[in-house]
């Protein structure tokens, strides 16, 4: 499992991307860069990287369901994902 501080720090990232989404789109239309420069770092979407909701490990995530491999095999196998069994043939 990822460190807590490390899992805070992509949450605050997500809430700043936010907060921050319709101030970016409109300066990026105007075409007012030097603005756009003065907004905080975090507040651009490519800073942002995907991790898993239970974990949060960064690796392995698979964006249809939020969450890394490991953790969706384990829950595909207990039968909580809905729709999602293993293969056999």
């Amino acid at each position: 499992m990822a460190k807590k501080s490390v899992i805070a720090r992509e949450h605050k990232r997500a809430r700043m991307v936010a907060k921050y989404a319709e101030i970016r789109k409109k300066l990026k239309e105007a075409g007012e860069y030097d603005e756009l420069d003065k907004l905080p770092r975090n507040a651009s979407p490519v800073r942002q990287h995907n991790r898993c909701l239970l974990t949060g490990r960064p690796k392995g995530y698979m964006r249809k369901f939020g969450i890394c491999r490991v953790k969706f095999r384990q829950m595909a196998l207990e039968g909580k994902i809905p729709g999602v069994t293993k293969a056999s043939w």
